[in-house]
């Protein structure tokens, strides 16, 4: 599940990302507050639910550019993008810390996509019906891109 290379020992966060309007891009940001029981803090898809946060697997990202697309982190509009985990491979109910305080609770692995959306058509493919996580925020702090991520459940 946990990647290893000579480069990296632990999953890390590669990127924050966050939107003003669902079904876009991301936008990178330097730090980023997330709240218990909301999401990222003026995420446009913050709030009550099973999905209050977005997790993507920089590996994930990497198979698409294999596939000759020029996706980066926030293309498949998730609010974390790590890197050294794949994410796919958790299982519900598993929970992750990232930095010093977070901690979220994995929730749903995939989604189901009625209708082809935006980023499909901006990307040509997406990933995050086959492999993007949805997270619970069971407690809230700061995260920044390098802020180390840890299975602890």
């Amino acid at each position: 599940m946990f990647i290893k290379d000579d480069d990296m020992e632990k999953a890390v966060v590669l990127n924050l990302n966050t939107s003003l309007a669902k079904g876009e891009k991301k936008m990178p940001v330097e730090k980023g507050n997330i709240i218990v029981c909301h999401g990222l803090e003026g995420d446009a898809h913050a709030g009550p639910g099973d999905r209050q946060i977005s997790l993507l697997a920089w590996e994930s990202i990497e198979k698409m550019r294999a596939k000759g697309y020029d996706a980066k982190p926030g293309d498949f509009a998730e609010n974390l993008t790590i890197k050294g985990i794949n994410l796919w491979e958790l299982n519900i109910g598993d929970e992750l810390k990232i930095g010093k305080d977070v901690i979220l609770k994995i929730t749903r692995i995939g989604k189901e996509c009625h209708k082809r959306c935006n980023i499909y058509y901006q990307v040509g493919d997406c990933v995050m019906p086959r492999e993007g996580v949805f997270a619970e925020v069971l407690n809230g702090g700061e995260v920044s891109p390098g802020d180390v991520v840890e299975l602890i459940h």
